[in-house]
């Protein structure tokens, strides 16, 4: 049996509000395979983009195991934990993220410039990445030269420049029209198809359903993980 790209076992984290603490992951328990599509969905304040956030190493448990492709990463210092970051995950926000004052190909190029990867290597990647993603007229275009469904494929663009193993999307058709909105969900999902591992956070139950797997999360918990097809409750 192949160990699952991603594990975490008995994930907690407790945030302070004023005088209370607010669990915000509860005993989470989960196993991620590589090549899977993942959408995680709950209310506000489920837990869901918390949980993002764990895999992708900007936040810590305060308690429990993450090991992402056999490196358990709840043991390393900060600068061990950008590094597998950097080679391993890629982001997509709802907000896009993007630096106003940088071309769009400068956005992308970002993570490989801050590698330290040779300017060439990085123009001719970027070039490739918005050919494939049908931006590559827009590659010296600042941000607000562009439009919502041209600025989250640079923030795909960027996400995808260091060649990841792993693709997370927290709310990634938020802040783009229905039209824009699909189009991205297209090409994420042709990521996929492509063996990258992907997991998208959403509030729309349609986009949701999409995945081939679906995590549903109450109070910290995963309440809910069915597969298309079949449907199981999974403890945590």
């Amino acid at each position: 049996m192949t160990k699952p790209l991603i594990n975490l076992n008995e994930i907690n984290k407790c945030y302070q509000v004023g005088d209370q603490p607010l669990q915000v992951l509860n005993n989470i328990k989960l196993n991620i395979d590589s090549g899977e599509y993942i959408s995680i969905m709950g209310p506000s304040g489920s837990g869901k983009s918390t949980l993002l956030n764990m895999i992708g190493l900007l936040d810590r448990p305060d308690s429990g195991q993450l090991i992402i492709d056999d490196i358990p990463t709840h043991a390393l210092e900060e600068e061990q934990r950008a590094k597998v970051r950097r080679n391993n995950i890629g982001f997509i926000f709802q907000n896009f993220q993007l630096i106003p004052r940088l071309t769009a190909e400068e956005n992308a190029a970002l993570p490989m410039m801050l590698a330290g990867i040779d300017i060439k290597i990085r123009k001719q990647r970027v070039a490739e990445l918005f050919s494939q993603l049908g931006i590559e007229q827009r590659l010296h275009h600042l941000p607000k030269q562009l439009s919502g469904g041209q600025l989250q494929r640079v923030a795909i663009a960027r996400a995808m420049v260091m060649s990841p193993k792993i693709l997370l999307a927290d709310e990634p058709t938020g802040n783009l029209d229905q039209r824009s909105g699909w189009d991205v969900i297209d090409v994420l999902e042709s990521l996929n198809t492509e063996g990258i591992t992907l997991l998208v956070v959403t509030h729309d139950l349609q986009l949701g359903q999409r995945a081939a797997r679906q995590l549903a999360m109450v109070d910290g918990k995963i309440s809910e993980d069915c597969t298309k097809g079949e449907g199981h409750d999974q403890a945590s």
